[in-house]
């Protein structure tokens, strides 16, 4: 410390007690003091006797040549006993003071003295290193300053105490992996205590973290400290208050190196002996408390030396002359007490007629490696790492493995994770490393480096979670502005990469961030911040005096309804609302859909929102919450990020979220706040407006074609009906007709009016729709197990009171059951409607439980006809004349071949649709075919049917059909009635 003034030497003074036990000496004036009076006078001890008393003298001395003289305590003639109680026998230097140009006096305290704790509270220290040390230099405003006290161990009189603690440890070297535990046992009451480790490096605090927990009991404290390594090797101290002092006690502890610690030149160097007398290896390790010898194997004919850096120490082996063949080299270290360490280094040696790789300079300089080897090279100046190149089997270069860090980088992440193992104080440190890290984001050039900074952002995330740091103004535009800069870097040569090594990188800065944007200080708001990839609002919104709370962060539009928030907060009570926008990261996350969503595949527009309320320290997280995230083309699935899925790396998920609107732009409605986004299916109905149109002009078309359909069977019932299985056949057709018909209407009417999604109106025009669509299946079955009754069982006549009510059964309440279970089963699980649309759910499983029937009854139908043509290819002589036999299997198989491929194929390719992801061809068959399946009923069901044809013309053009003329359906009755005799008509 440089004198700018003569120093002021305070000074204790000692002084016998010669007279009565209540004799005392005089104190200083509190008001010159700085600190507390000297040790109080023990008033039983008897007279002769010599007590410290400390008294506030000053000495201006015009040089130091006092100061040698009074660094020793000065003894004085012993006092006569008949001279004064008071009498001075004995001075000590206690305080040496210098005054700066500023007018500041700092203050040392010689040694056996220091301040007390109340004077270290008053005045701050001399240097900002010593802020959470026990105080030996202080620093006064005013011309008076104090004075240092004696600590009590400092005097060897009995009745002071002794050190209050002891600071123990099982074992000064830990291994590595293992846990430390310091032990502090103290006999008095002690405050204040915190732990330090103090390496060559730095001294940092130490708090309870992923690494260190601290115990507290009523007599001892225990500091623990888990998986050892020499980034925990050092000096542990204890610092405490008692008896009015502060108490230092420490320990040292040593780790032993691990491989991972020493650094060689090269893992495998390729050594040409052609024209050379040798090479060098060399063997590094850095500076420890514990000594170590290396020496390295095989040695014979080497000579090692040793090299000293300021950090390390290197053992350098010159190795004069190749050895024949490719050798290994071991350095070994080895220190007392400690297993050896052994370090492995593979020399390959090239020698004439050796197929080779060149010498490169691409990256880095690459040396002539031996085919099949991998080439190493170290990494340029300011990076850590090694960069590898394989060398092939012909001789060409391969593909550069480059591993490269920034160390700025690298430091910043390993001070972030010994900040989260609990080293040096979160609130100090995260801003710190925030401001650094902005000014470095620009520097990362590799997938190393990029790994290297979201890896420092996620431990900042966790450390400000754990110790609940709250981040100033600057501390979080710091960060904003490295995530800007991070989601601009390039996906394929840095992000890809990077994802590689670290699958879940993306996820985990979206926690990160998360975490890192709600923990703002309340005073710093409102906040507001925009940049290309990231916009933040962060403002106090009161739910019970304020109207919904609305944001606008271009392009998305966000409103939380008053009445949604104001339940969970107390009235008049301020709530943090923190609203972050991040562009493009949608586009990292990985492809990961949760089972509700399916195994389809999905593009994001790449704009995540992540909303967080806090109400002082407590989250909120259940409020509905109402989306617009602009223009999305295509069927959108409003979606968030469930980190919980797929083992923790994170997944989209549907579960309380669904689309408000399907009209553009779409709305997303959700239940609870976390990272939303919104999915476009690639493979739903491309949004062409040449499909819509088509589909509802088909729908129209079916529908007046139905009406003509049943307006005709109304004309003509009496005479298509004459024999039972005509009537069969065609009630199930008139029934068909009328399901098909409503379920069209109902479908129609969704598109035209377009009910908002999950609205009552919506939710009964899909169970309708699956019940009617369902219903038109089922009488097709009816239809098609008739025919094949009649067509196995030739002589056994069929009853309309038995197979009427059978039919109606099967058409309606089957189809009925189904449809009720569906929506019974899949809308608790928010998995029956289709996002925007008025119907089944196809990637939740509910659209399975209409298409599963209908392949059934296509299967069913398929198989008879299937009959018919076995049996009309093999006629038996049994079953009648084989001429009137063909024409009744005629019959069954026409009927079969028009009903089938109407019904059948278009569903076949509506569930093709859903698998198609490329081609737009199935979309447009599929909406041709089910929009005109009630043109189709009315051609080939009802007027290709030669009985309604005479029937129609006998009524309107009053011509009466030839005798022979008869339908293939109608022969059919007619054959299968005369082989038993007659129908029940004739009798």
């Amino acid at each position: 410390m440089v004198c700018l003034a003569a120093p002021q030497l305070l000074l204790a003074v000692t002084l016998p007690l010669l007279g009565s036990p209540g004799a005392t000496a005089s104190q200083p004036d509190q008001s010159q003091a700085g600190g507390e009076s000297g040790q109080p006078l023990n008033q039983e001890r008897g007279a002769g006797e010599s007590v410290p008393v400390a008294i506030y003298v000053q000495l201006d001395s015009p040089d130091e040549t006092w100061l040698p003289v009074l660094s020793e305590s000065l003894t004085l003639p012993t006092a006569l006993p008949s001279s004064s109680p008071r009498t001075l026998t004995g001075l000590s230097l206690t305080t040496v003071c210098n005054v700066s140009r500023q007018g500041y006096i700092s203050c040392t305290c010689r040694a056996g003295y220091q301040w007390d704790s109340s004077s270290c509270s008053r005045h701050r220290p001399c240097s900002c290193s010593d802020r959470h040390l026990p105080c030996s230099c202080l620093v006064f405003e005013h011309s008076k300053p104090g004075y240092c006290q004696l600590l009590p161990p400092g005097l060897p009189v009995s009745y002071l105490p002794a050190v209050p603690g002891n600071l123990s440890l099982s074992s000064g070297l830990q291994p590595l992996g293992s846990t430390l535990k310091l032990t502090l046992s103290f006999s008095q009451e002690i405050s204040n205590l915190t732990w330090f480790l103090k390496s060559p490096e730095s001294a940092n605090i130490l708090q309870p973290g992923a690494q260190v927990s601290l115990n507290f009991s009523q007599d001892q404290a225990v500091l623990t400290v888990t998986d050892m390594s020499q980034e925990w090797a050092g000096e542990y101290m204890s610092y405490f208050e008692a008896q009015g002092f502060l108490w230092e006690l420490h320990q040292t502890v040593s780790v032993p190196l691990e491989a991972s610690d020493v650094a060689q030149l090269l893992d495998q160097p390729s050594v040409t002996c052609t024209g050379s007398s040798g090479f060098q290896l060399s063997c590094c390790t850095p500076k420890t408390p514990l000594t170590y010898t290396a020496s390295w194997s095989p040695g014979e004919d080497s000579q090692a030396s040793l090299l000293h850096t300021p950090s390390s120490q290197c053992l350098v082996l010159a190795v004069p002359h190749c050895p024949a063949t490719d050798t290994t080299y071991t350095c070994e270290l080895q220190s007392q007490g400690l297993a050896p360490l052994r370090v492995p280094v593979f020399v390959t040696i090239l020698r004439d007629g050796d197929v080779t790789c060149p010498e490169d300079s691409l990256v880095v300089a690459w040396n002539v490696t031996k085919a099949g080897h991998e080439a190493q090279a170290p990494c340029p100046v300011g990076k850590r790492g090694v960069v590898k190149r394989l060398c092939g089997p012909d001789g060409l270069w391969g593909a550069i493995d480059y591993s490269c860090t920034d160390t700025r980088l690298l430091n910043l992440f390993a001070k972030a994770k010994l900040l989260l193992a609990g080293r040096g104080k979160p609130a100090e440190k995260v801003p710190k490393i925030l401001a650094r890290m902005s000014r470095l984001v620009e520097e990362a050039s590799s997938p190393s480096d990029l790994v290297s900074l979201l890896g420092t952002i996620e431990a900042l995330a966790k450390v400000v979670a754990t110790a609940s740091v709250q981040l100033n103004r600057s501390a979080l535009q710091d960060l904003l502005t490295t995530t800007d800069k991070v989601l601009d870097m390039d996906i394929s040569s840095l992000w890809t990469p990077a994802q590689d090594k670290e699958p879940s990188a993306s996820s985990d800065l979206l926690l990160a961030l998360e975490t890192l944007a709600r923990s703002l200080c309340p005073p710093d708001q409102p906040f507001t911040f925009n940049l290309t990839n990231v916009q933040l609002d962060s403002q106090l919104y009161t739910p019970s005096l304020s109207p919904d709370y609305r944001v606008s962060l271009p392009p998305v539009q966000v409103q939380i309804p008053q009445h949604s928030l104001a339940p969970h907060v107390p009235n008049g009570t301020n709530v943090r609302i923190t609203s972050l926008l991040l562009q493009k990261l949608g586009q990292l996350l990985p492809p990961n859909y949760g089972q509700e969503l399916g195994d389809a595949l999905y593009v994001t527009s790449g704009q995540i929102l992540s909303i967080s309320i806090m109400a002082g320290s407590q989250a909120i997280n259940q409020v509905k919450v109402i989306m617009n995230f602009g223009d999305i083309n295509g069927s959108a699935h409003c979606v968030f990020w469930d980190y919980r899925l797929f083992q923790g790396n994170g997944g989209w998920s549907e579960e309380g979220c669904q689309v408000a609107s399907a009209q553009p732009p779409p709305r997303c409605i959700c239940q609870h706040l976390t990272a939303f986004s919104i999915l476009m299916s690639q493979c739903s109905v491309p949004q062409a407006p040449a499909l819509g149109l088509l589909s509802q002009v088909g729908l129209g078309a079916s529908i007046a074609a139905l009406l003509v359909c049943l307006a005709v069977y109304r004309l003509v019932w009496r005479v298509v009906v004459r024999n039972k299985v005509a009537y069969f056949r065609h009630a199930s057709l008139v029934n068909m007709a009328l399901c098909l018909l409503a379920a069209d209407t109902c479908f129609l009417g969704s598109l035209l009016f377009r009910p908002e999604t999950h609205s009552p109106l919506c939710l009964a025009t899909a169970f309708l729709s699956h019940f009617l669509y369902l219903a038109t299946f089922f009488w097709m079955l009816a239809q098609a197990l008739v025919l094949a009754h009649q067509l196995l069982f030739v002589f056994h006549q069929l009853s309309k009171h038995q197979v009427l009510p059978i039919m109606v059964i099967l058409g309606y309440l089957c189809p009925l059951g189904f449809a009720g279970l569906t929506l019974g089963l899949y809308l608790p699980r928010g998995q029956y409607l289709r996002e925007g649309e008025c119907w089944l759910d196809g990637k939740g499983g509910a659209l399975y439980t209409f298409v599963g029937p209908v392949l059934v009854v296509v299967g069913v139908n398929g198989l008879v006809l299937a009959m018919a043509v076995l049996k009309l290819l093999r006629p038996s002589l049994s079953e009648g004349p084989p001429a009137e036999k063909r024409q009744a299997l005629l019959g069954v198989a026409k009927a079969l071949l028009i009903l089938t491929p109407i019904f059948g194929l278009t569903w076949g390719l509506g569930l093709a649709t859903l698998l198609e992801e490329v081609s737009i061809v199935p979309h447009y068959i599929f909406t041709i075919l089910n929009a005109f399946q009630g043109v189709f009923i009315l051609l080939f069901g009802c007027l290709m049917d030669k009985k309604v044809r005479e029937a129609l013309r006998k009524r309107f053009c009053g011509t009466q059909a030839p005798s022979s003329a008869i339908s293939l359906a109608t022969n059919e009755t007619q054959v299968l009635d005369h082989s038993r005799g007659g129908s029940e008509d004739s009798r």
